[in-house]
């Protein structure tokens, strides 16, 4: 693989935080393990910690070795990267601090200034006002913005209009890492380069859509954050929306970031809004309580370190959406998202509509639908269900349920599958915005989020209790059922 063409000072800013230490830097060393980062591309840290090069470098190192693995970093490989690091600590609350980092930046035509915001969401307008103080906003220059882009559609927008007073929005890069995975990005080849799905990709052939985010974890020591959050803004907002985007919008008319954009923005306009009237058939919120991941034993929501006892935040959210246009007419898609559940899955399950007439009735009853299903995680890849005739003599044909099974890591067993993380940084270092998030997005995906918690709030609609290890509260199986369908739980 040849480098990329553009040169860039990388500035991370929360250089030493928990995101940086096992995403970025382990991306970073990805990208340069592969040869695809500029020889003379920088990398340098931002934090308030007091530290010298030496020492921000062995800090680094330790982190490979941790998130990388010590028997995975490569000697040569991290000495390049290595050379490419610098270090600046200062107070990142102060603009007029700033003056420490535009000793260490250098700007040019020729070299774009790239700002990696893995910072609290409070803190963006003072960088990018100290940014702009010390004349390091060029025209080249892009700043990447971490979630979460505020905790409602008002903090989005005034996160956004602060950010926009020293950046255009062609210099803002809103980050969600599931864009960046394979089989996400998978989705627009199956769809667009395919014409069996694509012929078939609407109310005319599919009966139901699902969506599964499930986690193991519990807060995991991020009970301020979470308990302010919830599942339905820490989850169903960014990720689950942006999927659901991608799998039902039209086809843009080039893969560019502008065509792109334009296509999931009028998806999320045609979301049907969830009010008082129908919250309550439509949703279900849920709190985990303890029970066993395996055969560990495990808190309850409320009985986690720090716990507020009396909390009624949600950390399982089932929602049935549907999209008012033509090609989605009547069908329904299922998101379903939580923690403490049986396994840790994600993926998205297109069920077609069952075969109008069936002429092997007489050994099969009933056949099954065809199934698309994407896997994002653990194992990525695509699997088809289908019907095969089962083998051998006789005078009734029989069948039998199959899977052809296009994992990533069977069809391309020799080829490593990046981290979204090493693609994301890629794409903003070279300036393609096509695996970002527009602001009117992140804007209608609020708009939509906020309509579902001002109705629970109306209705008084309280988390449903589920054990931890299961699939959630009973009422999410009620949900999909009352329509006849059930959830994949069967893999």
């Amino acid at each position: 693989m040849a480098s990329t063409n553009t040169c860039c000072d990388f500035i991370l800013f929360g250089t030493l935080g928990d995101l940086a230490r096992r995403k970025l830097l382990p991306a970073l060393y990805q990208l340069e393990k592969a040869n695809l980062l500029h020889s003379n591309t920088r990398i340098i840290g931002v934090a308030r910690d007091t530290l010298d090069n030496e020492a921000f470098t062995n800090k680094v190192h330790a982190s490979l070795i941790e998130f990388v693995g010590k028997d995975s970093v490569d000697t040569s490989v991290w000495r390049r990267l290595a050379k490419r690091l610098h270090y600046c600590g200062f107070d990142l609350a102060k603009a007029s601090d700033y003056s420490v980092l535009a000793e260490t930046v250098k700007t040019s035509e020729k070299r774009a200034v790239v700002s990696y915001l893995a910072t609290p969401p409070q803190l963006f307008a003072t960088i990018c006002k100290g940014l702009s103080e010390q004349q390091l906003v060029t025209p080249q220059a892009r700043i990447v913005l971490e979630k979460p882009l505020g905790h409602d559609l008002e903090s989005s927008r005034q996160i956004n209009q602060e950010v926009a007073k020293y950046f255009q929005e062609s210099q803002i890069y809103r980050i969600d890492h599931y864009l960046g995975k394979e089989t996400v990005l998978n989705l627009l080849a199956l769809r667009f380069a395919n014409p069996i799905f694509a012929d078939q990709w609407s109310h005319n052939a599919i009966d139901h859509i699902q969506i599964t985010a499930a986690e193991q974890v519990g807060v995991e020591g991020r009970w301020s954050y979470y308990d302010d959050a919830g599942q339905l803004r820490d989850m169903v907002q960014n990720h689950l929306l942006q999927v659901l985007a991608l799998i039902a919008m039209e086809p843009p008319t080039r893969l560019d970031a502008e065509s792109v954009r334009e296509e999931k923005v009028k998806v999320l306009r045609s979301l049907r809004p969830i009010t008082q009237q129908n919250v309550h058939d439509d949703t279900v919120r849920g709190q985990y309580s303890a029970g066993f991941i395996g055969d560990k034993k495990v808190p309850g929501y409320l009985e986690e370190e720090g716990a507020n006892e009396v909390s009624k935040t949600e950390t399982f959210v089932a929602v049935k959406a549907h999209i008012d246009n033509w090609r989605w007419a009547q069908v329904p898609f299922y998101l379903r998202t939580g923690k403490r559940m049986a396994q840790k899955r994600t993926e998205i399950v297109i069920s077609f509509k069952p075969q109008p007439h069936n002429i092997f009735h007489e050994t099969m009853n009933q056949l099954p639908p065809n199934r698309l299903v994407i896997r994002l995680q653990p194992d990525e890849g695509v699997e088809i269900q289908m019907m095969n005739k089962v083998p051998g003599l006789g005078k009734q044909m029989q069948l039998k349920p199959t899977t052809l099974d296009l994992s990533f890591d069977q069809t391309f067993e020799n080829q490593r599958i990046s981290d979204a993380y090493e693609r994301l940084l890629l794409e903003a270092i070279e300036g393609n915005q096509y695996l970002f998030v527009a602001r009117e997005e992140v804007e209608h995906a609020w708009k939509w989020i906020d309509g579902i918690r001002d109705a629970w709030q109306q209705t008084g609609e309280e988390p449903k209790g589920y054990q931890s290890g299961s699939w959630g509260p009973a009422a999410s199986v009620t949900l999909i059922a009352h329509d006849g369908r059930e959830w994949d739980d069967d893999f």
